[in-house]
């Protein structure tokens, strides 16, 4: 409108001037103005052009032109506005914008003594206060509150003739005044979160019922996929008798599943992880610390459902890869699968963490040590207990598969109560193989010699205390570990109530040695005081946990060769319960006991160790072998 007014004023001098120059008095003149004159006619027309040109391009000119705005400008002032609904400024000073780009900008601020309110212009494209103008484009001045450099404060900016002047306090902006909320105006998006309430809050119980029934509907599809599985596994198992391989050939092929499922819901290969994405594995508790690792349970995510599956994830540190890499390699071979074995998954390299790590099956139940410290077992489960630890044993050991195919025998080398799990279904699986060796024909007698005097020191038979291992024969390897089975098989026994009094959970020798002996700690122990723990006569009144000791004397025998194999030991134990009924007396008579214990065995054992076991066990009780004899059970007098 101010355009447009310029505009029409520039005209009205402009047409005067041209009036008053024609109208110049002279003689010319008179005769130029006398009526009819064509020449004074058309210059009349010529100058009504003329100005009508001038006035269109002096419009076009002036609508390019932008005009400054005019704003409140009053710097910071006092005010009595305290935030809410509709303010006055109460500035008196209205100044014109420096630059055509500026905008009309108010500010209100609360400190601890006073309130004030600061008008301005200024270009919304430069930062004030370290905050940017975002809404200067409207004509109306609505505060909002910013957090600046020099703390809280409500800003707002506008275009339009002094429109800082009225200060717009929104809704979502009330200002806290003595604890309670100012509201000065209603917001019509409150109506429509209570709109919104009431009808989440309507369809509630129809969402719960919704859940409930995806719920049943996936609980019934797992329940049924599981139940065949289960009656399956428990008609095998009232079938099938242990046998002291293990497991039968079909078993020997597949991945074993656990009593808790940890193991069969992997579908991962038993190698090293070559996807170039490390698993989706997220740690959540440390639950064992050794030499050379540490052990997390951890969560496996699924790809579905957003379901996790719990494993055991074994942490190497760079300086570590040895260990990491001979229990890799030893888990990698699929002729290890075996119930008693702990089950193993994957193995990755963690450039980014620079780390090795081992994923595993996870058993809650956590090792032996710690399942005999906090418990007190019965017979029954002593007998589950040491059945399972011989089996796997006897399947490291073997050099065939129980279907017949040729296998490498692997020893442990560091066989103790912590290196043993405990299952959700009370038999146990080895594991911690950082030390085993396997038992290659290719190995040569240098290579065994650089194998090195390893294990722990508590657990050391004799002749690894002393250096003297047999080179020569692969199976003092063997029985190095049947030594530090025996004495786990101890610590089994002294904490089964079948013995009596029942003492607090100590390792084997106990308090003869400090808690970390060294080697020539137990030298003097084991070998110059041929000392072993304690089994008290008290422990003999059981007629299964006499066999028992027995057994466990034999296993740690100072002369390696006179120790039974881990099949033997898998034999007796597993047949100890259906004994049990014909021990109801013992006679000091050798014979006699003979004729209780024979009992035919079910089982098929490679014809050399049956022989050896036979004869070594027969020859004790002066009896003459017999080829034909198809067990390996007897009780050492």
């Amino acid at each position: 409108m101010k355009a447009r007014r310029c505009s029409l004023t520039f005209r009205g001098v402009l047409s005067a001037f041209l009036i008053s120059v024609l109208l110049e008095p002279g003689a010319a003149a008179g005769a130029y103005f006398e009526p009819g004159n064509p020449a004074y006619h058309k210059d009349c027309v010529v100058l009504l052009h003329y100005v009508s040109q001038i006035d269109t391009h002096a419009h076009k000119s002036l609508d390019v032109f932008q005009l400054h705005e005019l704003c409140k400008f009053c710097d910071v002032e006092p005010t009595s506005c305290n935030g809410t609904g509709i303010c006055k400024t109460d500035c008196s000073i209205s100044s014109i914008c420096e630059k055509p780009t500026e905008v009309c900008v108010s500010i209100w601020r609360r400190n601890e003594t006073n309130l004030s309110i600061e008008t301005l212009c200024h270009n919304p494209a430069e930062p004030l206060y370290g905050i940017t103008l975002d809404d200067y484009n409207s004509t109306t001045c609505v505060m909002k509150e910013k957090n600046t450099t020099t703390g809280l404060a409500h800003f707002c900016s506008c275009k339009g003739a002094e429109c800082n002047e009225e200060l717009i306090f929104s809704q979502s902006d009330r200002i806290m005044e003595d604890g309670d909320a100012v509201d000065p105006t209603p917001d019509p998006l409150e109506s429509n979160d209570s709109l919104m309430s009431v009808v989440l809050v309507s369809m509630l119980p129809l969402l719960v019922m919704v859940i409930a029934f995806f719920g049943m509907f996936y609980w019934c599809r797992i329940h049924r996929q599981r139940r065949p599985n289960r009656q399956w596994e428990s008609s095998f198992n009232f079938k099938r008798k242990p046998i002291a391989g293990g497991l039968d050939c079909s078993d020997a092929c597949a991945i074993m599943t656990d009593d808790d499922k940890s193991d069969s819901s992997s579908t991962h290969a038993n190698s090293l992880n070559h996807n170039t994405e490390p698993l989706p594995i997220e740690l959540d508790l440390l639950v064992g610390k050794g030499r050379f690792a540490q052990v997390y349970k951890a969560k496996l995510k699924q790809t579905t459902w957003n379901q996790f599956e719990t494993v055991a994830v074994k942490i190497f540190p760079y300086e570590e890869y040895a260990s990491w890499k001979n229990e890799k390699d030893i888990f990698s071979n699929t002729d290890l699968r075996h119930e008693n074995i702990l089950h193993f998954l994957t193995a990755e390299e963690r450039k980014v963490e620079k780390q090795y790590w081992l994923i595993t099956a996870f058993h809650p139940r956590g090792n032996l040590q710690e399942y005999l410290t906090h418990h007190v077992i019965s017979w029954q489960e002593l007998q589950v207990l040491s059945s399972s630890l011989a089996r796997g044993v006897a399947h490291l050991h073997s050099d065939r598969l129980p279907c017949g195919r040729p296998k490498v025998p692997i020893v442990h080398r560091d066989l103790k109560s912590s290196n043993i799990l405990v299952k959700n279904d009370g038999t146990c699986c080895v594991c911690d193989f950082g030390l085993g060796l396997c038992l290659d024909s290719s190995l040569s007698v240098d290579d065994l010699a650089n194998s090195g005097q390893v294990g722990t020191a508590r657990y050391m038979a004799p002749e690894v205390l002393e250096a003297r291992l047999n080179l020569e024969n692969i199976e003092s390897f063997k029985q190095t570990d049947i030594y530090s089975m025996a004495l786990v098989l101890w610590e089994m026994t002294s904490r089964c109530e079948a013995i009596g009094e029942v003492k607090d959970y100590e390792p084997a020798y106990g308090s003869k040695v400090r808690e970390h002996p060294c080697v020539e700690s137990m030298k003097d122990n084991v070998l110059r005081d041929r000392g072993r723990p304690e089994i008290p006569d008290s422990w003999l009144r059981h007629q299964g946990m006499a066999v028992m000791c027995a057994t466990i004397k034999e296993c740690w025998d100072h002369d390696p060769e006179a120790r039974l194999t881990a099949h033997c030991i898998a034999e007796r134990i597993s047949e100890l319960e259906d004994e049990m009924g014909k021990l109801s007396s013992r006679s000091s008579s050798a014979e006699k006991i003979v004729e209780e214990l024979k009992i035919p065995i079910e089982v098929e054992i490679p014809e050399e160790e049956e022989t050896e076991c036979a004869k070594d066990l027969l020859s004790r009780l002066s009896i003459e072998y017999v080829p034909y004899v198809r067990y390996c059970k007897s009780f050492k007098n």
